[in-house]
């Protein structure tokens, strides 16, 4: 058997004891050089497991393909093996530890022969921030590592931090034979670890994202008493000078990405506003001895989804993925470049698409649906720095302090705008009741409403009721807590059009939150929480009437009742140990509805 020698005993251990199991021909230690980078490229070019791009066109920039029965989440195969059922709570699934790591052992077994397995050593944040957690992932995956070396801390520098003691994630990865009958995503909180095995897609194998810096960090973040999120990080800088800090939670097709990476309008760019992406899916936040909230972006790179981006959607994302890009599972042109729907430009006469067949434009299936050349959850992997907006505070250790929390949803016609909580403990309430209608191009009946609180529905590691809990506790220990703010970019009119225009413009309400909570601004009252006023929005350049306005905010009493019923059935689902702060806010919104009046 392939050895290495670590000074880590515990790690040298581990290491061992995957190594005995998997059975790989070879072992490789990453270091992160650039030297060894190539070296893997090649030889995954060599086997097919990456295409090289168009060097003139797209530098530095590779293509994948994944099985087809492999091109998500696969919520229903993660667990979250804790000791107790009760402590996972109704939200997840579970499995117990012991039971789950034989089944798992069965199918690592030997998986690995005549491979190689590599190891790396990653950090989530900057090495050595009180804020960061240190990782080790063995993969029997180029695609992995590459992936790993844009989306982390990689390398020498991390085992030495380690040192010959140092804290670790254990992370273990095999693609095995992909089989979704063999695939197991499998999280063990009170052992520090993350096994996942027959799968070859980037959310079920770059164990440093969800798996550990959610499912896993969201643990240890309450056992810690910090806050590990689902959430984007974006600094917006005043015309005076000053950068103010946000961070903000959105279910899946509500916006995340756009926001992070939101370019001004240029009646506000004139006037010096300018947007600073800190990061667009995680956020882990601690109370620093100021007692405010300072948050980082534990990763380096963007996993982000290429279907609907273009130059209007994102054309920051557009700029950042034009180097040193993995392209997975887009339509490869004939000259070696990429291409998706509702990207850039129209598609081309020909191709191959993300399944490795010829394709053209109209070409349909046996039931006459159109043939898509990308998979709609195709993605890119590419460097943060790479962003026009990246932010110079993303390597500090300290991170950013947080002025505001911003929840979203996606509702065609039950929330307004944009509206916000009375308190901490209302605020959670709302994080606690969020909810998202599903669109025509997610999985599921379009409109139907999925609840998500606080967007972290399949990333929380124990039982969300006692997350809830956290969360309430966690704003007692602060001397300024953030304001908590509720946002609906999505709403419609009786003609199913969008009233708010969205993407740019979505600064000005950004602004008139950071006014809020410096107590710049004022605002009315609602049953909700508290809503802008009109003339409080800086409009500047934006031609939107009072009577579109009036649309936006309008309240129903009738869907907020019946909203209220479907929310009842979900709450009950955790039982006696739903905090009764959370049984009090309903009561309250209840009480303040029936006494609400509508303004219409």
């Amino acid at each position: 058997m392939p050895k290495i020698k670590l000074k880590h005993k515990k790690l040298q251990n581990w290491i061992n004891e995957m190594t005995e199991m998997c059975r790989p021909e070879k072992i490789v230690v990453v270091s992160g050089d650039q030297q060894q980078k190539k070296e893997l490229e090649k030889e995954a070019f060599s086997t097919g497991e990456l295409i090289k791009l168009n060097q003139s066109k797209l530098p530095g920039c590779v293509y994948h393909r994944t099985a087809v029965n492999d091109v998500a989440r696969t919520e229903g195969l993660t667990f979250i093996c804790a000791r107790k059922k009760k402590d996972v709570g109704p939200t997840n699934n579970w499995m117990s530890p012991k039971s789950t790591y034989k089944k798992a052992a069965k199918i690592f077994k030997n998986s690995m022969k005549g491979r190689i397995m590599y190891i790396i050593p990653f950090s989530m944040g900057p090495v050595g921030s009180p804020f960061s957690k240190v990782g080790v992932e063995l993969t029997d995956s180029i695609y992995v590592v590459l992936n790993m070396l844009i989306m982390t801390r990689v390398g020498s520098e991390v085992l030495a931090y380690l040192g010959r003691d140092g804290k670790f994630t254990k992370c273990l990865h095999g693609k095995a034979d992909r089989d979704i009958n063999r695939r197991l995503i499998l999280h063990f909180p009170e052992d520090n670890a993350i096994w996942s095995v027959g799968s070859g897609y980037g959310g079920n194998v770059l164990l440093g994202k969800k798996c550990l810096s959610l499912r896993i960090a969201s643990f240890l973040a309450k056992k810690e008493g910090w806050l590990a999120e689902h959430m984007l990080i974006l600094g917006v800088e005043l015309p005076d000078g000053r950068i103010k800090y946000l961070t903000g939670a959105f279910p899946s097709a509500c916006g995340k990405t756009n926001l992070a990476m939101l370019v001004p309008p240029k009646a506000l760019k004139k006037k010096g506003y300018k947007i600073w992406t800190v990061g667009d899916d995680i956020a882990w936040m601690r109370v620093d001895s100021d007692g405010a909230l300072w948050a980082i972006n534990p990763e380096t790179g963007f996993f982000g989804v290429l279907p609907g981006t273009n130059p209007h959607t994102n054309p920051n994302a557009m700029e950042a993925i034009k180097k040193n890009t993995i392209y997975t599972n887009v339509l490869l042109k004939p000259d070696l470049t990429v291409w998706w729907e509702d990207g850039d430009g129209p598609p081309p006469a020909r191709g191959t698409d993300w399944t490795g067949k010829p394709w053209q434009p109209g070409r349909v299936d046996e039931e006459g649906k159109p043939i898509k050349g990308a998979q709609p959850n195709s993605r890119f992997t590419a460097p943060i720095a790479q962003c026009p907006s990246a932010s110079f505070r993303s390597e500090h250790h300290h991170g950013v302090p947080i002025s505001a929390i911003i929840l979203g949803g996606r509702r065609a016609s039950l929330a307004p705008l944009v509206y916000e909580s009375f308190n901490w403990q209302h605020g959670v309430y709302l994080g606690a009741t969020m909810a998202s209608e599903r669109t025509a191009a997610q999985y599921g009946k379009q409109g139907e409403v999925r609840r998500d609180p606080i967007a972290m529905l399949p990333f929380c590691g124990y039982n969300m009721a006692n997350y809830f809990r956290h969360w309430l506790s966690m704003g007692k220990k602060m001397v300024k807590p953030p304001r908590i703010f509720f946002v609906n970019w999505f709403r419609k009119d009786k003609h199913g059009k969008f009233i708010w225009p969205g993407f740019s413009e979505n600064l000005r309400i950004l602004n008139w939150i950071l006014e809020r909570s410096e107590g710049r601004v004022g605002a009315i009252k609602t049953p909700l929480g508290y809503i802008p006023r009109y003339e409080d929005i800086d409009m500047t350049g934006l031609n939107f009437s009072r009577k579109r306005w009036d649309e936006l905010f309008y309240i129903s009493k009738k869907a907020w009742q019946n909203e209220l019923k479907d929310l009842k059935k979900f709450l009950n689902k955790f039982g006696k140990i739903l905090p009764k702060e959370v049984i009090e806010e309903y009561k309250a919104f209840d009480k303040r509805l029936k006494k609400y009046r509508e303004n219409r």
